[in-house]
């Protein structure tokens, strides 16, 4: 998955604990944005407003996970930072189209040495504010900053903490030696400045949605971290992805078999910017799980990136509309 993984002191030393257990995907799968292998009319998303503007901040990140979508290390940098100008402009444009959450993502987003810039600039213009985070030493390096920044806005600043598993020898089979302190540590922190904080963790195979859930309450209340766990969005737990494993076409007629409509799909609601390296200016794509694909560049402006968006990728089945998941809050 991860050809730079082993350029990392930290990375984990063996596969993915949350591997998926599938056959290799066929090759003539996905190759088509009108149909499928089968020669059924592939499903699309239109855009039905935009209600989230991911800014992808670039992928270099502290940590090498064993199974990281897109591939984010310390060594990566096939996403390039982002610049607080060219963010400033898309939160310009994401203002005039009624957006209401703008989402951070990476890498690790507070790498970006414009992160803190970033993050007022999206909050004084009045949106609620979500940041995926490993909460560790990047994160700490910010925290005067980030403490004005709640004492100023309060809960529309969320922080989503990775803890990939509420036991830490998973946890760190998947991110690394020595993540899980850090990390543990920096969700007590937030949790006692006061911060609305959130948690995204995965299921192993064959792990239950239920006792996970109740594992990770335990695990919460021994460590006073103060999260409402009756509030599902507050611990979100997604479906695995492996662009490589076989998975079903998502075809026009699914949306009755499978009682889901374009409405449930990501895509009908957000897109991201990011910006590739050796790329003069930054690009929108169609969501947060896409990001090199050129099927799924839609522009260089969310004006141009108002399209349909034909479901032709592994991650669109697996994650999105087979696993019922969103990355918005």
């Amino acid at each position: 998955m991860n050809d730079t993984r082993s350029k990392s002191r930290n990375a984990p030393a063996g596969p993915s604990p949350f591997a998926v257990d599938a056959a290799s995907l066929p090759r003539e799968k996905f190759s088509d944005p009108k149909v499928t292998a089968k020669g059924d009319p592939r499903a699309s998303v239109p855009l039905a407003r935009l209600d989230t503007l991911w800014l992808n901040t670039g992928t270099l990140c502290n940590l090498a996970c064993a199974s990281c979508y897109i591939e984010s290390s310390p060594t990566n940098d096939a996403l390039v930072y982002l610049s607080v100008a060219d963010a400033v402009r898309f939160l310009d444009e994401a203002q005039g189209m009624g957006t209401r959450e703008i989402g951070f993502t990476g890498g690790e987003p507070f790498m970006n040495p414009g992160i803190i810039e970033m993050l007022e600039a999206a909050l004084d213009r009045g949106f609620a504010v979500l940041v995926l985070t490993n909460a560790m030493k990047p994160m700490r390096r910010h925290e005067d900053e980030l403490l004005s920044l709640r004492a100023q806005h309060g809960d529309r600043l969320t922080l989503r903490v990775s803890l990939d598993h509420y036991s830490k020898a998973v946890h760190e089979a998947e991110r690394g030696p020595r993540s899980w302190d850090a990390a543990m540590d920096g969700l007590r922190w937030l949790s006692q400045g006061g911060f609305s904080i959130a948690v995204a963790g995965r299921l192993l195979p064959g792990e239950g949605e239920h006792p996970a859930r109740h594992h990770y309450a335990a695990l919460f209340a021994q460590q006073g971290i103060a999260l409402d766990m009756d509030d599902l969005g507050k611990l979100v737990l997604f479906p695995e992805m492996d662009a490589d494993k076989d998975i079903a076409e998502i075809t026009t007629a699914c949306w009755d078999i499978l009682g889901k409509s374009p409405s449930d799909i990501m895509c009908n609601t957000s897109r991201m910017v990011v910006h590739r390296k050796g790329v003069p200016a930054p690009r929108v794509v169609a969501c947060t799980l896409i990001p090199h694909d050129d099927g799924f560049d839609l522009g260089g402006t969310l004006a141009e990136a108002d399209c349909d968006v034909p479901l032709n990728h592994p991650h669109c089945a697996r994650f999105c509309v087979l696993g019922g998941a969103s990355c918005s809050a």
